[in-house]
């Protein structure tokens, strides 16, 4: 993982130690053969994931958030659904797209209504842009499609703007929404833009 040339000695040691730990834990929850892999990033407390898993038995999905009571209560939802093709686990998007084991592919990835950080200072937090497409493209199958959807124009807006001039991916405007489970977000949200990007075949 790169890091700030400004970053301090004791930051760079935790995020080496949380990464340390994120290689460890991965191979034990996830596939153990080559196998690709249907992901939520930030899955709150799992409505959408859930759902989605018990409609698609024959699909490994793992959902990742950085909040230990989202991740907790997620987890209850899979257990009393008895859902054996679905995990929830503590991670941050772009330390688990370092740490995913080799073999490992994503064909599908759901980013649904994320913290849109709108003040202009805090833009660089925010998970679609072109680094970060990136290296999610370089962990896709090709064709793979990226799923976006935030109730928050300005962000929908600079996220399809870097998305079309971006060369791992091609936005599919005639694309279906894959499937509908509400979330948390979306109940309270008065109106959302939704968007599939497919990863280029290039």
């Amino acid at each position: 993982m790169q890091f700030h040339p400004g970053a301090k000695p004791e930051f760079v040691r935790h995020v080496e130690a949380r990464l340390s730990r994120l290689r460890e834990e991965l191979p034990a929850v996830l596939p153990s053969s080559p196998a690709a892999i249907t992901l939520e990033i930030g899955c709150g407390h799992g409505h959408f994931l859930a759902r989605y898993a018990e409609a698609h038995p024959e699909r490994f999905c793992l959902g990742i958030d950085i909040l230990n009571d989202r991740l907790e209560r997620a987890t209850k939802k899979r257990d009393r659904a008895g859902l054996k093709n679905l995990h929830f686990h503590k991670a941050e998007a772009v330390e688990l797209l370092e740490c995913l084991p080799a073999g490992l592919t994503l064909t599908e990835v759901f980013l649904l209504f994320p913290d849109p950080w709108p003040k202009k200072r805090h833009h660089k937090n925010r998970l679609v842009r072109p680094d970060f497409l990136a290296a999610l493209a370089a962990r896709m199958v090709p064709g793979g499609c990226f799923y976006f959807r935030t109730d928050h124009a300005e962000y929908f807006a600079a996220g399809r703007e870097v998305l079309a001039g971006h060369p791992d991916w091609r936005i599919e405007p005639a694309a279906p929404w894959p499937f509908e489970e509400a979330t948390v977000f979306q109940l309270k949200a008065p109106a959302y833009h939704s968007l599939v990007a497919g990863r280029s075949l290039a």
